[in-house]
């Protein structure tokens, strides 16, 4: 970091002290130098970066509050990043532009930071494993939103077929529904901190499985994915192994699989993928072992692709999966605690950059909330308060 990007508040006090230290960690490592210099010279990219965190950290009832609660603060403390007072649509319209290049900046900062901070947590029975599941969030009723995220959008007039005699309240229904508009967000999550790792977003009518392939260039080496019935696949499962990775998924009875292909030295639990469609292109099947766990109520059938139990015993894959549940909890923290079940912008790129910079504000609290509790008490990262990590930084926001 140069002397030029050092954050030294210009007012004193214990609570701006330890807002500068969340700050200097958080951004200890991001290198803004590749991006052009805004034109105007107002704010520097480190003061859009503070600015945009406080504002979503912030827990006034409208996104305009929380800019201006943002703005006064980072103006006190960095007016050398934060030179002049601008209007919150002038900030949205800058953030809107940036938020792209800085995410891509943010993220490595932050799985850095996780890797440094919990060496010892990095891997679950010898392996890197991340859950990955998806989640919705509501949207306000708009135009800009119901042309680019609904479902009825997608549509664009195609003929729909009518029942005999549908009924009027039926017809309302499915309009209704057609007309509401939702983000998908599906989260690549760590199992070992309990902090994501990766996210995308789009219109409610999208692909997780789509937004997992997106994800996979920007895992570690050979990390274990676990996930639910919703991800099985042919397709998905050849790409996950193609880029080295291996997997841990829960299978349903709409997953077929097959036994005795003699295509590999077979053991008992050996399972192979292998679809009509892909027998009939050539392609080869996917070999596999099967692992059959009793949960509470009735058994779980998880596939994996470490066929060697030296590697990954089965009480190892029982209790990874187990873990995955961790990614549920991480959304539900996310829409409840954080209060983003649903999003306040009402156009579509301010939606999208308010779920960003949320996700993002949310990893960077807790990851600051585990390293302290680690450093200081050694807490397990899975045993932190996201509430009270909440409400310390709130607390910390209302001292300034």
């Amino acid at each position: 970091m140069s002397h030029q990007d050092r954050l030294s508040p210009n007012t004193s006090g214990p609570h701006a002290q330890a807002l500068l230290e969340v700050f200097e960690q958080l951004l200890k490592h991001a290198d803004f130098t590749g991006l052009a210099a805004p034109k105007d010279g107002r704010w520097s990219f480190r003061g859009l970066v503070m600015t945009a965190l406080l504002w979503v950290w912030s827990d006034e009832p409208t996104l305009t509050a929380r800019f201006s609660v943002a703005q006064s603060i980072a103006r006190k403390l960095w007016n050398h990043h934060v030179t002049a007072a601008i209007s919150y649509q002038a900030f949205l319209k800058r953030l809107v532009r940036w938020t792209d290049p800085l995410l891509q900046i943010l993220k490595p900062v932050l799985r850095r930071s996780m890797r440094e901070a919990f060496p010892t947590h990095w891997r679950v029975a010898g392996h890197c494993v991340f859950g990955v599941d998806g989640s919705k969030l509501e949207l306000p009723r708009t135009r800009s939103h119901q042309a680019r995220f609904s479902a009825g959008a997608r549509r664009n007039g195609a003929s729909r077929r009518r029942s005999r005699q549908p009924s009027r309240q039926s017809q309302q229904s499915r309009r209704r529904k057609l007309d509401s508009a939702q983000l998908l967000i599906t989260t690549l999550w760590h199992a070992g901190t309990g902090l994501p790792w990766d996210w995308r977003l789009g219109p409610a009518h999208g692909s997780e499985r789509g937004q997992l392939v997106e994800m996979l260039s920007n895992l570690p080496r050979q990390s274990l994915l676990t996930a639910d019935a919703g991800f099985v696949g042919y397709s998905l499962w050849s790409e996950l192994q193609g880029a080295g990775h291996d997997l841990l998924i829960r299978v349903g009875s709409h997953v077929r699989l097959l036994k005795k292909l003699g295509f590999v030295r077979e053991a008992g639990n050996t399972v192979y993928l292998w679809p009509e469609e892909c027998r009939r292109r050539l392609q080869p099947p996917l070999v596999l072992r099967l692992v059959v766990v009793q949960g509470a109520r009735h058994p779980w059938y998880l596939v994996t692709s470490v066929r060697d139990r030296k590697q990954l015993g089965d009480r190892e894959v029982a209790e990874i999966y187990r873990r995955r549940w961790g990614v549920e909890v991480f959304y539900r923290h996310f829409k409840q605690t954080f209060a983003r079940r649903k999003l306040r912008s009402h156009t579509a790129d301010h939606a999208l950059c308010e779920a960003e910079w949320s996700m993002l504000g949310l990893w960077g609290m807790l990851l600051r909330g585990e390293r302290q509790l680690w450093r200081e008490e050694r807490i397990a990262p899975w045993r932190m308060s996201v509430a009270g990590v909440l409400r310390a930084f709130r607390g910390l926001l209302d001292r300034v």
